[in-house]
């Protein structure tokens, strides 16, 4: 059983879970502060179990497709080490993915009943991005599903089968935690340029080269602290959400750490990806605890 639990990748479901949870801190924000809207707590409960058994099944279907491409295999540091090491057949690991899948289809379906149809488009691209994630991270374009799955339509999917409603300013909200997401993603394949070189994929990390990605993984790291800093200043968020700097030690040694590789040497940043997804969760669990202290204090 335990196996089969670390065959989903567990140490990434921040990645999910995080944006679900703020979108739900922030609307019982929006209701202390006047807002009138109706919602539904259950339904939140069960798109939160949803976005987390889609980035399961979006995980396990990964490895699949990783190990078949040969991306994943001896000497890398590839999640699908499962397969790899014989644990697990690679047909067993993308039944498993399927099989999720469906689960997850299931809770999306439930909640389109409880609310509309409308939420069928970002449900519909769920799908699309757990089955074909592989294909856009072969062609450079895995960051921006990333962003786009986990900074934005999480956090709106979740606040509108609560309210019926989408705001704007959710989108702001989450921004941080999305980037901070794509750094997991931004780690983990500038760890595997050399690797993915020779498996003939193309990740947005090699086309940047080593240099360039150290940079662009500090920067997207510091913008996620200055965007917080302006959504307090422009009223967005409450200055209670400062607390988010209680975690900035994090990103100093997650900076530190990727700022020591060079080619040949990637391998010491082999677990920066889980490091990053260990900064996530800190960090939105602070910015949620901003948010409701706001409320009581």
């Amino acid at each position: 059983m335990k196996k089969w639990i670390l065959a989903t990748r567990p140490w990434s479901f921040p990645a999910s879970m995080m944006p679900a949870l703020l979108a739900l801190a922030y609307v019982f924000y929006l209701l202390h502060t006047g807002d009138s809207m109706e919602v539904n707590p259950f339904n939140g409960l069960m798109a939160l179990i949803g976005v987390v058994i889609f980035q399961a099944a979006g995980n396990l279907i990964s490895d699949y497709y990783d190990f078949q491409f040969g991306v994943d295999r001896k000497g890398t540091y590839g999640s699908s080490q499962l397969i790899v090491e014989g644990i697990f057949t690679s047909r067993t690991i993308l039944k498993f993915g399927f099989g999720l899948l469906l689960a997850g289809i299931l809770v999306g379906l439930y909640l389109c009943l409880k609310t509309d149809f409308i939420l069928l488009f970002i449900g519909l691209f769920g799908v699309i991005g757990t089955l074909f994630y592989y294909r856009f991270k072969y062609h450079a374009l895995g960051d921006l599903v990333i962003f786009v799955l986990y900074g934005m339509l999480i956090a709106l999917g979740t606040m509108y089968v609560v309210t019926g409603r989408m705001e704007w300013q959710l989108l702001f909200v989450s921004l941080p935690v999305g980037l901070l997401v794509v750094n997991i993603l931004q780690a983990n394949n500038t760890r595997d340029i050399e690797n993915d070189r020779k498996a003939g994929i193309t990740t947005l990390a090699m086309r940047l080269g080593i240099t360039a990605s150290k940079v662009l993984y500090q920067v997207i790291g510091i913008s996620a602290y200055l965007i917080t800093v302006l959504l307090i200043i422009g009223g967005i968020l409450p200055y209670h959400c400062l607390i988010i700097f209680l975690s900035l030690p994090i990103l100093i040694r997650n900076m530190t750490q990727i700022r020591k590789i060079a080619s040949g040497h990637l391998e010491l940043i082999k677990d920066l990806d889980k490091d990053s997804a260990k900064l996530v969760m800190v960090f939105s669990l602070l910015l949620i605890m901003g948010i409701i202290s706001a409320i009581y204090v």
